[in-house]
């Protein structure tokens, strides 16, 4: 008698996960040999982390990526951060670390870590942890970190990004996979919270619910418990995965006008590098904006501190000029039109 359908689908997930690893590793090596003479170092196999917090979603990611290495030549360990922004955080973290060594993972971590103020707890939060996460990935020499994000978590930052107001990225909610040469997989996007957490109880894996996850002075929370709900009950069921399918819609379509944007970006500049506000006229506003965009971060501009409203002034410029002066940018950047010809720099 085979497994559990919930412990079947999150396996399947992680083998998937685990095979693109290993292909990656294997046309890594080829391209080495390729360039280098000489014979190829010894390959050994590549390590995979998982970022696990303690709860169902990632418990039960670390589960099946223990399962799933020992069939493969996968070396599998596990990180779990500290941010000590709750009693007992410590003991907490301390309880998960030995729940993955428990599950035969190595190298095990835990890591405490000190969160900021910027952007506001979330966002500070989620910065200590994936700066925490890049940091073990580094010293372990780890080919990949495995992130327990399932497809509500996509529905929730597909709606988040909605709100925002800030364009098809956003809406495009978060990649399979992400990070420095691909570093971060994200198995579960196609994966119900559900059944990650019936995945847990069947495997009588013990998990804990994080109280800031059920906190409504959270925007996410709210989000979660009555956001969602209330969508479900005005629209039906399948309210989560037409989200996340939405996703992926919106990632393919905001790809496709990003390499548009990087093959006309060389057209729309004259022979000193500056752009010509005629020919950036005559491009779709969608491309045009996103040429307009990688110009001010290429100028010095934090990509998470430059917003929609941003890059619409400096659009301005080019599609209603009327002799405006300039427009002060995130980082000291500042856009200007000067004799056809946009000039972006830091001030």
């Amino acid at each position: 008698m085979g497994p559990h359908p919930a412990v079947a689908a999150i396996r399947l997930a992680v083998r998937r996960v685990l095979h693109d690893v290993l292909t990656d590793q294997t046309e890594n090596a080829a391209r080495f040999a390729h360039s280098a003479p000489g014979p190829a170092p010894a390959s050994e196999p590549p390590l995979v982390l998982v970022a696990c917090s303690g709860g169902a979603d990632s418990m039960a990611l670390a589960s099946a990526l223990a399962f799933e290495a020992r069939k493969l030549s996968v070396r599998a360990g596990g990180i779990t951060v500290d941010h000590g922004l709750q009693d007992g955080s410590g003991m907490r973290a301390a309880e998960v670390a030995a729940r993955l060594t428990a599950m035969q993972l190595d190298p095990v971590e835990a890591i405490a870590v000190r969160v900021g103020r910027e952007g506001g707890p979330e966002a500070a939060a989620r910065d200590a942890r994936y700066a925490a996460l890049d940091d073990a990935a580094e010293r372990h020499g780890a080919a990949a970190v495995l992130l327990g994000h399932t497809r509500d978590d996509q529905a929730e930052t597909v709606l988040l990004g909605l709100a925002r107001g800030s364009g098809i990225r956003s809406l495009s909610g978060m990649a399979a996979v992400s990070g420095t040469a691909g570093r971060y997989r994200r198995p579960f996007l196609h994966i119900d919270r559900q059944t990650a957490r019936k995945a847990c109880m069947v495997q009588s894996l013990p998990v804990w619910d994080d109280p800031h996850n059920a906190d409504p002075a959270y925007t996410r929370s709210r989000l979660r418990h009555e956001g969602l709900p209330a969508l479900e009950k005005a629209l039906g069921k399948g309210v989560v995965e037409a989200l996340a399918r939405t996703a992926q819609l919106s990632r393919d379509d905001a790809d496709a006008l990003d390499s548009w944007a990087a093959d006309a970006e060389a057209t729309v500049r004259d022979e000193s590098g500056r752009l010509e506000c005629a020919k950036l006229y005559v491009l779709p506003p969608a491309v045009r904006r996103r040429v307009l965009r990688r110009a001010v971060i290429e100028a010095g501009a934090p990509a998470g501190s430059l917003f929609a409203r941003h890059v619409e002034e400096v659009d301005r410029l080019i599609t209603g000029w009327r002799g405006q002066g300039a427009i002060n940018l995130p980082g000291r950047v500042e856009a200007r039109r000067q004799g056809g010809r946009l000039v972006i720099r830091q001030g």
